[in-house]
């Protein structure tokens, strides 16, 4: 690899064999170089392929000014999201994730501790990523001496939440309240207390995050399947019923109607639910 740009003293940009620019770290692989010599092997500790070119440079003005310590805790904990729950990210998180961690750490030096009024919901709806943001801690701590609190470990779920459905951070910070919302709506319409225990429950769940993010992507299954649609709304009226209230909640909060594919689909869901609870 022959180096680009020399970011700091321990990162650079660089060009591989292929002629594609990455971003390598290591430390002091950036000290006393000039652009054009090749990358010091025996340094390198994190090489980030970035496809997206805005994502890149956003990350090389990033870690420009940022502890390596901290560029390495936040690279080791997606190392570990990807080998361990096997997820498939958006490389934002590259730049999302360290920057936040930065922060976090910066924050509580000063004395400031937010906290996450999404926290209960966080651990409820998305226990594998709160237990990713339990690591991050761990790992803080571990390397830094700095130990942040809970609240921090459901910042950092959040931003894999983000990461895996692809939408923007602003919306996976409401999909929390809005799972307990529809939840709420499915107990008070049929009249029954939902078991979480149950496999019919947390398939329900697993469809409610994937329609939420379909809908804050607007990419909302067509109408397509009407006698299908028909024959739910006569056979499971309450069941279609509670599934229309639900789809009049999600468009009154994101501004998206939802299809009648998507109401047939959601009320299948709920039909489920309801035969767990018989």
């Amino acid at each position: 690899m022959l180096i680009e740009k020399v970011i700091n003293n321990n990162i650079v940009s660089a060009f591989d064999d292929t002629g594609r620019e990455v971003v390598v770290m290591g430390r002091g692989l950036g000290f006393g170089v000039r652009p054009g010599q090749p990358v010091n092997e025996k340094k390198i500790e994190k090489v980030f392929r970035i496809k997206s070119r805005d994502t890149a440079d956003q990350l090389k003005e990033l870690l420009a000014d940022m502890p390596l310590e901290r560029v390495q805790i936040s690279a080791d904990i997606i190392s570990f999201a990807k080998s361990t729950l096997n997820l498939k990210l958006n490389q934002s998180i590259y730049v999302t994730l360290t920057d936040h961690i930065n922060f976090a750490i910066d924050r509580f030096e000063q004395g400031i501790n937010l906290q996450n009024a999404l926290l209960w919901e966080i651990k409820r709806f998305y226990p594998h990523e709160f237990e990713l943001g339990r690591y991050a801690l761990e790992l803080v701590k571990e390397r830094i001496g700095v130990e942040l609190p809970e609240d921090e470990a459901g910042f950092i779920a959040l931003h894999f939440v983000n990461a895996e459905y692809g939408t923007d951070i602003r919306d996976a910070f409401r999909f929390p309240n809005q799972l307990k919302d529809i939840l709420e709506i499915t107990s008070d319409e049929l009249g029954i207390v939902l078991d979480e225990r149950t496999l019919h429950y947390e398939r329900f769940v697993t469809h409610l995050k994937f329609l939420l993010q379909r809908v804050y992507r607007r990419e909302l299954l067509p109408n397509e399947e009407d006698e299908l649609a028909d024959l739910m709304r006569t056979k499971y009226p309450k069941e279609y019923a509670c599934s229309r209230k639900i789809a009049e909640y999600i468009e009154k909060n994101t501004d998206c109607r939802l299809s009648g594919e998507e109401v047939m689909y959601l009320a299948i869901h709920i039909r489920r639910v309801t035969m767990a609870e018989d």
